[in-house]
């Protein structure tokens, strides 16, 4: 997976974010996301042909990629949906949200990273197969240090009892100046077997996150 891309500036109100020219935005609103997805993967399959036989499978991933990013409260969603020759396409997802800390009863929780990191619980995998989880703290260039999770975790899906595994990276920043907010920036994909190289690159646009 080693395609190289050059990158793109999305920005939004307080902060900006850099992905790869080559990924997916699209319109998360229930209104409006099935129209803009559709009119999406037309243009990518009139500019790549080759991708055609992957029409209805990227649909799918970026419709639900929507779905899940919208129901997160999520103030950007970015997908890659690329075939390198396999037998399937490779998809993964990065989400920005900007989240409360805070309890059920409305107590304020701490944003300090190192206080963020105690209060996740890591996991080791007992066997090979099953999922783990690695919690740390990194510093991320002009915004400090930050609490972050990786690995491969079985995540529930939204609107369901089941769940599915994926490579998932998650990074909590603390905002400035707003008591207990967080912006979360989650990278997933269903790939499990590029989950190193999907660390690499969620570590790489979670790098590039700012606030402006």
């Amino acid at each position: 997976m080693s395609r190289s891309s050059e990158a793109q500036t999305i920005e939004r109100s307080g902060f900006h974010i850099k992905v790869p020219k080559s990924w997916w935005e699209f319109d998360i609103r229930p209104a409006s996301r099935d129209d803009t997805i559709r009119q999406l993967v037309n243009e990518r399959v009139r500019q790549r042909p080759e991708l055609a036989e992957y029409r209805d499978t990227f649909t799918s991933f970026l419709r639900k990629s929507a779905r899940d990013a919208w129901q997160s409260g999520a103030l950007y969603c970015g997908c890659m949906a690329e075939s390198y020759g396999g037998s399937a396409p490779v998809t993964a997802s990065v989400t920005v949200s900007v989240i409360g800390a805070q309890t059920d009863d409305g107590e304020i929780l701490p944003t300090d990273p190192q206080l963020i990191a105690q209060q996740i619980s890591p996991r080791k995998a007992k066997r090979d197969g099953d999922a783990w989880r690695e919690v740390t703290t990194v510093e991320i260039p002009q915004v400090g240090p930050v609490a972050r999770t990786r690995g491969i975790e079985d995540i529930t899906v939204p609107g369901d009892e089941r769940t599915m595994r994926a490579v998932l990276m998650q990074t909590f920043i603390p905002v400035p100046e707003q008591q207990g907010t967080v912006a979360l920036v989650s990278g997933s994909s269903q790939v499990l077997d590029l989950a190193d190289s999907f660390f690499d690159m969620f570590d790489a646009i979670t790098s590039t996150f700012r606030f402006v």
